[in-house]
């Protein structure tokens, strides 16, 4: 399933767990605990998101529109569900986490 720019906004709370070194370990979203599956191997990268996330008030800053951050994870609710894949996006300015894109590992 992959969610349109509308969706997007309406989303509940979207919360991530991170490991001391890093690491994603589980995501919050739709009132569930999304457990990330470390041996799926998940992608970071740092880049342009086409300005979805971004306020006004970032841009005036000078904020770097490179800078916005991305995991790609994969993700299940239990250890015998199958696999989804979650792309998630912050900008460096703020804690919060957005879902840009659930889709099936398959």
């Amino acid at each position: 399933m992959t969610l349109t720019a509308e969706a997007i906004h309406t989303l509940e709370e979207i919360a991530v767990r991170f490991s001391p070194d890093g690491a994603p370990l589980a995501v919050r979203y739709d009132g569930r605990i999304w457990a990330v599956d470390p041996d799926a191997g998940a992608a970071h990268w740092f880049g342009r998101d086409g300005g979805r996330h971004r306020s006004a008030s970032a841009a005036s800053d000078g904020e770097d529109p490179a800078a916005v951050e991305h995991w790609r994870l994969q993700v299940r609710l239990s250890s015998d569900s199958a696999l989804s894949t979650f792309h998630l996006q912050r900008s460096p300015q703020s804690p919060d986490w957005f879902l840009a894109d659930i889709s099936d590992a398959s």
